[in-house]
């Protein structure tokens, strides 16, 4: 898709050019006739003006009656009559591994935003986190995004994950020869942990494992012993460990370990019991449930529809019980892995298990925030938090698949994308 870059469509000019309000000047922005949910919990704002200086937000009025009395001149502003904003969503299971954003130091700043817009800032993201990639590569990304070379998201990262021993899923290793990465495979758990530092002063935030590594016939088990000597030296790096389970034996390894985030949900047979969740949630563990990739790995296998709707509901109904029990979740689509970028069907699947409109922001919102060490700035809308915003079309909590439908997004006061006029 060809998205324009970050040049603002709507300007107006302003009625108080010998006027400074509020510390605005002219290179800010002003959000105006807004729908404004500043928190999952708190009612919306209606006819609201956000205003951004620096980076941060700097104001937040419950009323536009006089827009002009609150911008100075040169000041950007844009009409989001009948639009919602939110804080800036985050994506909390992402991968940077697609063609388009493999070996970056190849690609120029301009194919690498149009390739975030597609996957990532074109759905509302402002921060992700990217749990298994090249780290070297998704360094040069990040420090290009941070040169201003390339518009994107705040980008945390694992790198590389940690798979038990000759371990590296058999659905990916076409693709990672195909695309000549060569991913470690640590033989001693003295170099799983070795790595583990090494990735961390490498700018790695989090660690990956793969608890249950999917091979041909059989789910690949990380030795316990394994799994909690990483996590030990993860948490005294104070990163949080992230575990891909693939089915109950997998939640086990995670718990016994210590992990702290399931990347999925899991669709094998057995259900989650009522004791296991309470352990998850004892545990202050976080749930992603990526409920999307289920239906498009099912349709991959060709599998007939009512198999394809017995496998999401089992994934359904894992979310649903946690969340019931409430536990943490947090928003993430596996995008990076899958191709399916438009988030819209996640929302629905979330709705059908039970989340309401406050629970699905949270989860883009303030549950990562506060999740990652970021909720002193991040994940509310309010005077000197991140100027972090999302810019919907719509109304969520009147119809949840508006989540997805994004006018603007802005990281750091900055626009990252906007949707192409008509």
């Amino acid at each position: 898709m060809n998205y324009v870059n970050n040049r603002l469509v709507f300007f107006s000019s302003l009625l108080c050019a010998l006027i400074t309000c509020d510390g605005v000047h002219g290179s800010d922005l002003a959000l105006i006739h807004a729908r404004v949910y500043t928190a999952p919990s708190v009612a919306p704002l209606n006819d609201a003006t956000v205003i951004v200086h620096n980076q941060r937000i700097t104001s937040v009025s419950a009323s536009s009656s006089k827009p002009a009395a609150l911008v100075a001149a040169g000041a950007t502003v844009i009409d989001c009559t009948g639009m919602s904003v939110t804080a800036g969503f985050w994506n909390s299971h992402v991968h940077i591994l697609p063609v388009n954003l493999l070996h970056a130091d190849e690609k120029t700043g301009a194919q690498l935003t149009e390739a975030l817009q597609e996957m990532l800032t074109r759905w509302g993201f402002t921060s992700v986190y990217d749990i298994a990639s090249v780290l070297a590569n998704t360094n040069n990304i990040r420090t290009r995004i941070a040169a201003g070379d390339i518009l994107g998201p705040r980008i945390l990262t694992t790198g590389e994950p940690f798979f038990p021993a000759h371990g590296v899923p058999s659905y990916v290793s076409g693709y990672l020869e195909q695309n000549h990465i060569a991913l470690p495979d640590d033989v001693t758990t003295a170099a799983a942990v070795e790595r583990v530092r090494r990735q961390v002063r490498a700018g790695a935030n989090g660690v990956k494992i793969f608890a249950g590594s999917i091979e041909r016939d059989e789910v690949l088990l990380m030795p316990l012993e394994r799994a909690q000597a990483i996590v030990k030296v993860a948490h005294e790096l104070k990163s949080p460990v992230f575990v891909h389970p693939s089915n109950l034996a997998g939640i086990e390894v995670a718990l016994k370990s210590g992990a702290d985030v399931l990347a999925h949900v899991t669709s094998d047979e057995p259900p989650w019991t009522s004791a296991l969740v309470a352990r998850m949630k004892a545990a202050r563990m976080a749930l992603i449930p990526t409920l999307t990739l289920f239906d498009v790995e099912a349709k991959k296998g060709d599998a007939p529809p009512d198999v394809d709707a017995k496998i999401v509901d089992r994934a359904i109904s894992r979310l649903r019980a946690y969340n019931a029990a409430g536990g943490e979740i947090l928003f993430g689509t596996d995008v990076g892995y899958i191709y399916q970028f438009d988030t819209s069907e996640e929302y629905v699947l979330m709705q059908r298990a039970g989340m309401s409109f406050a629970q699905i922001l949270a989860s883009l919102t303030t549950n990562p925030a506060r999740r990652f060490g970021f909720a002193s700035h991040s994940g509310r809308i309010a005077a000197s938090m991140d100027a972090d915003l999302t810019v919907l079309r719509g109304d969520p909590s009147a119809d949840i698949a508006a989540f997805s439908q994004v006018s603007y997004t802005i990281r750091a006061g900055k626009m990252v994308f906007q949707v192409p006029a008509e």
